[in-house]
């Protein structure tokens, strides 16, 4: 009967009848190495064309993500060099594990060879997604890491990569930025953290800058400000409306939408906000963005796990096609969807989680001879790592799509309430 009740007043005010205590990040003042990575993060003159920052594409106004709707984002010496992938926000990684692959892989001090682990997790079971809890025992599939291809382990190790990309910051190696460092106006705040003989040291003077960036995303709180409506419904300072809690509903179904099947929406076990990712790695079979200017040449697949930006597991070609799983705190104010950006609404992602394996005419193109041509951002022969299990997915050609459009404009209301900035009546 308590559930019941508890359904009841959910259904008539909107209230979290349970509602939770919430365990979030420690705010206090920026230290002086998070201060020192705030002003890195925002130095155009670290770019080789003076005009580019970590914050160019990656803008505390849009959730630390693109300022604009470009498809890609415009880099190199002359910022006339198309990006390879959208850049994905830089909020909510401050509880990010490394890359692994397994459950545990990275509970030892030994070095692991990820290449011998996913040789040896060839055949295994993928991990049965379910509603909005992480499976206590996940398959032996990627996990953790950073960038769409979880090449990168550390906040630290993320921040130099831009900065070497010659389609982004473009510097020409690690020593060029080292001497843009040591010319920086901040240069006497490494001076008093490091010593004065830091500008002297080319590589320590750069690892010291990164970790300096890392440092600033950890600790300022508009990283990971857990400020949205959802998070005020939890702890029973906010109440939904008919359609969010219709639409959370929805999105926490495994027989419907089974968003939270990978973007977990409740709390950990020991009160930690959810964070609207597993972190795993998944092949949606997303179509090609003709619009990217990498994509122009046919023989290009980017392949996420198994390359080409990164090269250590190339070939497991058992995770050809998988890409991090993003959080979606924040989704709804982005202006690009996928790996590729080859969405640019909710409505369309929605779309392709619903028409994927029901409609797949509305889905992809068609060949000269009317064929439609499935999953064709990825080769033919990695075509079985596509999930067809999962729900939404699990359905055939000519089955019922598992959403109404109503049912869809629902779940994008509740989408909406992931967004940071909501103003409670007590703000």
């Amino acid at each position: 009967m308590p559930d019941a009740a508890g359904a009841i007043v959910e259904k008539l005010t909107g209230a979290n009848p349970h509602p939770v205590k919430l365990i979030l990040p420690p705010t206090a003042p920026l230290s002086a190495m998070a201060q020192l990575g705030k002003q890195i993060f925002f130095d155009t003159s670290l770019s080789a064309s003076g005009k580019q920052s970590c914050a160019s594409c990656h803008s505390p106004e849009h959730s630390y993500g693109p300022a604009n709707n470009l498809g890609v984002q415009l880099g190199g010496a002359d910022m006339q060099q198309a990006g390879y992938r959208p850049p994905p926000s830089l909020t909510y990684l401050y509880r990010q594990q490394p890359f692994s692959i397994g459950p545990d892989a990275n509970d030892t001090d030994v070095p692991v060879d990820l290449a011998q682990v996913a040789s040896q997790a060839l055949g295994s079971a993928r991990a049965q997604k379910n509603a909005g809890v992480a499976p206590a025992a996940p398959a032996m599939v990627p996990q953790g890491g950073l960038f769409w291809d979880g090449r990168a382990d550390t906040l630290q190790g993320q921040a130099l990569v831009p900065l070497l990309n010659p389609v982004e910051m473009a510097n020409s190696s690690p020593a060029e930025v080292a001497r843009k460092l040591a010319s920086a106006t901040y240069i006497d705040k490494f001076k008093q953290l490091f010593g004065a003989n830091i500008e002297s040291n080319a590589s320590l003077l750069v690892t010291e800058a990164m970790f300096a960036v890392g440092r600033y995303q950890m600790e300022d709180p508009s990283f990971h400000a857990f400020t949205s409506k959802y998070d005020y419904w939890l702890q029973g300072k906010a109440r939904l409306s008919a359609a969010e809690l219709h639409g959370m509903k929805l999105f926490n179904d495994p027989n419907k939408a089974n968003c939270a099947g990978c973007h977990l929406s409740k709390p950990t076990a020991d009160g930690l906000p959810p964070l609207f990712t597993d972190t795993q790695y998944e092949a949606l079979g997303v179509p090609r963005n003709a619009a990217l200017a990498i994509n122009k040449d046919p023989r290009f697949f980017d392949m996420g796990v198994c390359g080409p930006f990164r090269h250590d597991l190339a070939e497991q070609t058992q995770y050809c096609g998988m890409f991090l799983t993003p959080t979606l705190r924040n989704s709804a104010n982005r202006h690009l969807y996928f790996h590729n950006g080859v969405y640019r609404t909710l409505e369309q992602v929605m779309d392709f989680y619903n028409l994927r394996s029901t409609n797949p005419e509305k889905i992809y193109p068609h060949d000269a001879s009317g064929k439609v041509e499935t999953y064709n951002d990825l080769p033919a022969r990695y075509h079985g790592n596509v999930d067809i299990s999962d729900a939404p997915f699990d359905r055939k050609p000519g089955d019922k799509p598992a959403m109404t459009q109503d049912e869809i404009q629902d779940i994008i209301a509740f989408m909406n309430t992931l967004n940071d900035g909501y103003k409670t009546s007590g703000s």
